[in-house]
């Protein structure tokens, strides 16, 4: 992995980077990285990234000491603004944008490659940044929250989360405007605090969209893989038994 795209900064979203950045570096099953580790993203960015550089000081020189090679162990981290941000090898990567409300700015992005392309919709309400970048796209990959009509009228907790995300009908609503070939959900956040009420499933979430779109839809999980063509494939593969 040599370059990262960060939607917006919250702990949930970038808690993973110092195992990718410096496994890429050390080796392992993400390799050796070849050149240098490149963080794209908000206001902020580039602030946590020499933070992060400076709290692993003491295993960096542990591992340079071990022999392993500086190579792919620098940071190149910019705070980007909405617009293409990154062009190499045919990639075309656009940020816009979003409304994630306290997390500003928050961005999706639109990755155009070999006429085809892509939209991440990173964390935010119902936004018409993120419809406009996204009409005729072939694929469209969307967050969502949900909690039942029930949870949702008496749990405070669970309107002020789902009031920073989008609900599946809203979410419909999008895919409807922006009609992409294929719309995905992602980063499913589904409420229940009652034990004697089974929680709700990404079948419910399917029915709720139902209700604003028609279109193609599937539900991300582990391991799914979309190969975009003339046709979109769809598969998954069953975690192995350990």
């Amino acid at each position: 992995m040599t370059a990262v795209f960060l939607t917006h900064l919250h702990s949930d979203h970038v808690i993973g980077i110092p195992d990718l950045w410096l496994t890429g570096w050390v080796g392992g099953p993400a390799g050796n990285r070849p050149g240098p580790f490149e963080v794209f993203g908000p206001t902020g960015t580039s602030e946590m990234m020499t933070n992060l550089e400076n709290a692993f000081q003491a295993d960096i020189r542990f591992r340079l000491a071990e022999g392993v090679q500086r190579r792919g162990l620098p940071v190149v981290a910019k705070d980007i603004k909405a617009g293409v941000i990154y062009e190499k090898n045919g990639v075309k990567v656009t940020a816009f944008e979003v409304d994630h409300v306290t997390a500003k700015p928050a961005f999706g992005y639109r990755i155009d490659y070999g006429g085809r392309s892509v939209v991440f919709s990173g964390d935010t309400r119902q936004s018409d940044n993120l419809i406009e970048a996204s009409k005729g796209v072939d694929v469209l990959v969307h967050e969502v929250a949900w909690a039942p009509p029930d949870l949702f009228a008496k749990s405070e907790p669970a309107r002020n989360v789902i009031g920073l995300h989008t609900t599946p009908r809203d979410a419909g609503t999008v895919f409807s405007k922006a009609k992409p070939r294929l719309a995905v959900f992602s980063h499913l956040l589904l409420f229940s605090t009652d034990p004697k009420i089974s929680p709700p499933t990404a079948a419910d979430v399917l029915q709720e969209a139902r209700k604003t779109y028609p279109g193609p839809l599937e539900v991300g999980e582990d391991l799914l893989t979309i190969s975009i063509a003339d046709e979109i494939a769809v598969s998954r593969s069953a975690v192995p038994a350990r």
